[in-house]
């Protein structure tokens, strides 16, 4: 019909008419503000850029090193400063935890990325 209008979120129907404020899809009578679209285009980050203790910006698959002791929640298990973890994953984590890696000696965990530096 008009081809300004968005598809449907719910549906995807290129159908969608103006009532209003609001934009309604025929198919499948879902509403919706027309400026909540406009604004969640707007807020939608590209992507979220992961940054170590330094200011240099990591990736999957890149090596750092421990730039402080960390005590192990649950043991008496440190790892000290200086220690290599390599082939580290960036995930949205528990917390700030946003990196996975397998720590040798210790074991698969989650670390912060203010504790690394990229090698």
């Amino acid at each position: 019909m008009n081809d300004s209008l968005p598809p449907c979120p719910k549906c995807s129907s290129e159908y969608t008419y103006e009532m209003g404020a609001l934009l309604v899809c025929p198919e499948c009578a879902h509403e919706w503000s027309a400026s909540a679209e406009t604004d969640a285009e707007a807020d939608a980050p590209a992507t979220a850029v992961i940054k170590d203790a330094v200011g240099n910006v990591l990736a999957d698959g890149d090596t750092v090193t421990v730039v402080k002791d960390l005590k192990i929640k649950g043991s008496s298990t440190v790892i000290k400063v200086g220690t290599k973890v390599r082939g580290i994953r960036l995930v949205n984590g528990v917390g700030d935890h946003d990196i996975d890696c397998k720590v040798d000696g210790v074991g698969p965990m989650q670390l912060k990325s203010s504790v690394v530096k990229k090698i």
